[in-house]
């Protein structure tokens, strides 16, 4: 044998024992589990909720008063927190969140101002939270440094409402280690000109998570109709337009980890009268607002046998409902729209999905649609 073939042989040999005892390449992560939670508003009877399909239920919602103090709103909010944390017993991860504020809700501003105010509210939400064994906090602060849903507003809004959170995250985290358990503390967050009096930066790792308010891009108060929830950009839209995506864009510009934001979705529709019946409705003016539609009223009022037809949108992904004789135009989240909601979530690596509000569905409908979506992805 040759100088040159006993070299070549012993490469051969030592690249073949090097195969065999060189370390494995590490296994892929598991994929992160998408996190479902479902608001459910106070009522004098809690309805059947199915509690092994959800992750989290936020009640909503607890209030501030003008003395700063976190309470529940009537006699029946005791009641129905108390229902939804016997829920546990059906399944022992579901966590139960009191959420406080919600649109017209007052009194943050005050509340947030001083060192003194900001102790009265987290001392008067812990009491909540230890009353009912609850496992964390929301705040749906609709929203700071504005007066859009007619209450007080400051420019001091952004620096005292991020004080209020570092406050709330240490009486948490003090709770969570005397009981050996975390505690969660999230907020409900528009985009847009909405989180202009959020300072992300600082309060993003107080959070464990945001609830992004994706839907009401459209309403009583746009000039035209069109999505209210839609995912993306419809080729209507004009520039600039309001949707999912950009929505989830708006917070990872700014430096939120997509794991920490939740994409919101809508168990009920928009209503708009006397609507220009170009386009099936779709981006018209109209001269009337019906308001709110839950899904379960476009259900079981079968609407779609009673002069409604049923659009969808590919570049939105949304639906809309449209009646030429009646010039009504309906723009909800169908079980299409949530899918796409779901696919979007897993492809992006966002934490989960959130929706408003349980009692809006027909039963469990639209809840079964995403918890089988979530659990069973499409291939």
């Amino acid at each position: 044998m040759t100088a040159a073939l006993r070299a070549a042989v012993l490469a051969v040999v030592l690249i073949a024992l090097s195969a065999c005892t060189s370390t494995p390449p590490p296994a892929a992560a598991p994929a992160r589990p998408i996190k479902l939670i479902g608001y459910v508003t106070n009522g004098k009877t809690l309805p059947p909720i199915s509690a092994r399909k959800l992750d989290v239920i936020n009640f909503a919602f607890a209030v501030v008063d003008a003395q700063h103090r976190v309470h529940l709103p009537d006699a029946d909010g005791p009641r129905t927190l108390d229902g939804l944390v016997k829920l546990r017993g059906d399944n022992p991860e579901l966590k139960i969140v009191l959420s406080i504020g919600g649109w017209s809700a007052g009194h943050f501003s005050e509340a947030a101002a001083t060192a003194q105010s900001r102790q009265v509210f987290t001392d008067t939400a812990m009491a909540l939270l230890r009353a009912h064994d609850l496992d964390g906090l929301d705040i749906d602060w609709e929203y700071p440094t504005l007066d859009d849903a007619g209450i007080s507003a400051s420019p001091d809004d952004t620096a005292n409402f991020a004080a209020l959170l570092g406050r709330l995250r240490e009486a948490l985290d003090a709770e969570g280690r005397a009981r050996g358990r975390h505690y969660v503390l999230s907020i409900a967050a528009a985009e847009g000109r909405f989180a202009s009096g959020l300072d992300l930066p600082r309060i993003t790792p107080l959070l464990d998570w945001i609830n992004l308010m994706t839907y009401d891009f459209h309403g009583s108060l746009t000039p035209t109709t069109g999505h209210a929830a839609g995912l993306g950009a419809s080729t209507l839209d004009p520039a600039h337009a309001r949707n999912g995506i950009a929505a989830v864009q708006d917070f990872l510009d700014a430096g939120v980890p997509a794991a920490k934001l939740n994409v919101g979705m809508a168990f009920y529709g928009r209503r708009f009268g006397e609507v220009e019946p170009a386009q099936h409705g779709l981006y018209q003016r109209f001269a009337s607002d019906g308001g709110f539609i839950s899904y379960r009223e476009i259900v079981q009022g079968r609407l779609t046998e009673h002069g409604f037809t049923r659009y969808w949108d590919p570049d939105a992904q949304a639906a809309w409902l449209w009646n030429p004789t009646t010039r009504q135009m309906i723009s909800y989240d169908d079980p299409q729209a949530l899918r796409a909601k779901v696919r979007y979530v897993r492809a992006h690596g966002l934490g989960g999905l959130m929706y408003w509000e349980y009692r809006e569905d027909d039963g469990e409908a639209l809840l079964d649609v995403v918890r089988q979506a979530i659990d069973q992805p499409a291939p």
